[in-house]
């Protein structure tokens, strides 16, 4: 599914946009980012509530289709700017990681 329809069907609000026509392959919650470098999957929606310059490294090299940070946590700048330079989709929702990849499953499974 691309990346534009689960923006809209989950109501992500879009921070830093890069490419929306991305498809996304599934979804990864995690806020260790060693743990997310070992196992998240490219295209993967990536739930945290990570928020610093370092998450944008990460999405970089697992190739996330976007980084999500959950539960309406303030981003920080320069991990905005960061984001801006290396084209990394950055979103954001007052939804906690549960609930995003909950939703995010069944939208997978709707379309099955």
């Amino acid at each position: 599914m691309k990346l534009k329809k689960i923006i809209n069907k989950l109501d992500l609000e879009v921070i830093v946009e890069s490419s929306l026509g991305v498809e996304v392959q599934g979804g990864y919650c995690g806020d260790l980012l060693s743990n997310v470098m070992a196992k998240a999957n490219k295209g993967d929606l990536w739930f945290t509530v990570q928020s610093h310059q370092n998450v944008i490294a990460v999405a970089l090299l697992t190739e996330v289709a976007a980084v999500v940070v959950a539960e309406d946590f303030e981003i920080e700048e320069k991990a905005v700017k960061r984001a801006e330079e290396k084209g990394v989709n950055l979103l954001r929702s007052d939804m906690d990681s549960y609930q995003l990849a909950g939703k995010l499953y069944k939208l997978e499974n709707s379309q099955a």
